[in-house]
């Protein structure tokens, strides 16, 4: 499915303690990276034991990864339009409760960018869809692209993940980049009177995605 990946290589790495803005606070090891194929500025977060899931995943449970696609308002602000801040949330906890690692990836508006994902948001107010929207700008549905991810996992020495996420997506490209997922381990759903429209859109589209895919699992 795709052509053999650069190797990259961890550029730095240091500890940040983290406080998230309802108190949680943990602490991780924070990765970045050289040779990445799309050049941006992705991160990794080693949450939790994650030393400790790299070495038993050979024999035990494998690591808990979650890629998450940067969303600066819901992330930052707290925007009701989508889920992704109360689903990062959820990640950073349960990855450092099980040991893993979560992959910030700088792929804003499902890899169209901030101004564009605006632009979509006046779209969808018009009566388009989240997908629709994209489509309307002249982009694809989902540009998001996991050859990056694939890449930190190999220098960072995860062989094979359980995947936390709700799009079936995630795993088809992981899968297909030579990544093993052992399983995938659905995300709360955070629904709210202003992302209701935004959540069904996603919801439809992951099932009839998952309808014309085998399972990886």
């Amino acid at each position: 499915m795709y052509g053999a990946l650069p190797v990259a290589t961890v550029r730095t790495q240091v500890t940040v303690p983290l406080r998230l803005p309802d108190g949680y606070a943990t602490t991780a090891r924070v990765f970045t990276f050289e040779g990445l194929v799309d050049g941006r500025e992705h991160l990794a977060f080693g949450l939790g034991d994650w030393a400790g899931a790299l070495r038993r995943q050979s024999a035990g449970p494998a690591p808990l990864v979650r890629p998450h696609s940067e969303c600066l308002t819901g992330d930052v602000f707290g925007s009701q339009r989508c889920d992704c801040g109360p689903q990062l949330r959820e990640a950073v906890e349960r990855i450092a409760n099980a040991g893993g690692f979560l992959l910030y990836l700088r792929q804003e508006g499902r890899g169209i960018g901030l101004y564009p994902k605006l632009d979509a948001y006046a779209l969808q107010d018009a009566g388009l869809d989240t997908y629709e929207a994209n489509v309307a700008l002249g982009h694809g549905e989902d540009e998001r692209d996991y050859r990056a991810a694939a890449q930190m996992l190999a220098v960072l020495g995860v062989r094979r993940l359980a995947l936390l996420s709700n799009n079936p997506e995630k795993a088809e490209q992981l899968d297909g980049l030579g990544v093993t997922v052992t399983e995938v381990i659905p995300t709360g759903v955070y629904l709210s009177p202003a992302n209701a429209d935004y959540l069904a859109a996603k919801a439809s589209r992951a099932a009839a995605r998952t309808a014309d895919s085998p399972s990886l699992t």
